[in-house]
């Protein structure tokens, strides 16, 4: 929107509303849903981390990552983007100290950038309403997944060196939900 010329007040008022609701709608959301996977998600959910980060680092191939999303004990949610799977979350109810832990989150890399993360975290948070806390392990290469955490108030809490890769350290963040 140009503003030259415009030097009356409400001139300005007028096309600075104009330009905010623009720019709102520009960041807006996706419409995600956000539920169980299906049998035939499995595989697209582990083809999403063998060709990630931290998995790629981690070392862990399709295989390793088909294992990981069928562990026993953990329930695998998807995100849906107008249907397509645009993302996941696999949870552990009682995965560490007897609290909820988010075993992995990824988001599809033509996905990222839109709030498909943050919504997950939202998701594992109300899946959770009503037990005390919800813990996750992030590693310390893995920048950008710190700062997420960090910005939906997740704080760290303990580091485990050299857990996985030599070199590298798996942070332990928690949330109290209630």
């Amino acid at each position: 929107m140009n503003l030259q010329g415009c030097i009356s007040p409400r001139c300005d008022i007028s096309a600075l509303a104009a330009t905010i609701a623009v720019a709102s709608d520009l960041r807006m959301d996706p419409p995600i849903r956000i539920a169980a996977a299906a049998p035939d998600d499995f595989e697209w959910c582990a083809r999403v981390m063998a060709s990630t980060e931290p998995w790629i680092t981690l070392r862990r191939d399709l295989a390793g990552c088909l294992e990981a999303v069928a562990r026993p004990g953990t329930e695998l949610f998807v995100a849906r983007d107008q249907g397509s799977p645009a993302g996941f979350i696999l949870l552990a109810a009682y995965g560490m100290a007897g609290s909820p832990y988010v075993a992995s989150i990824a988001v599809a890399a033509e996905a990222r950038g839109r709030g498909v993360g943050s919504q997950l975290l939202r998701f594992a948070e109300e899946h959770f309403a009503g037990r005390q806390h919800l813990f996750l392990l992030v590693s310390s290469f893995n920048l950008r997944a710190e700062k997420l955490y960090r910005r939906h108030g997740y704080e760290f809490v303990g580091e485990l060196k050299d857990y996985v890769v030599p070199g590298h350290s798996e942070l332990i963040f928690h949330k109290r939900l209630a």
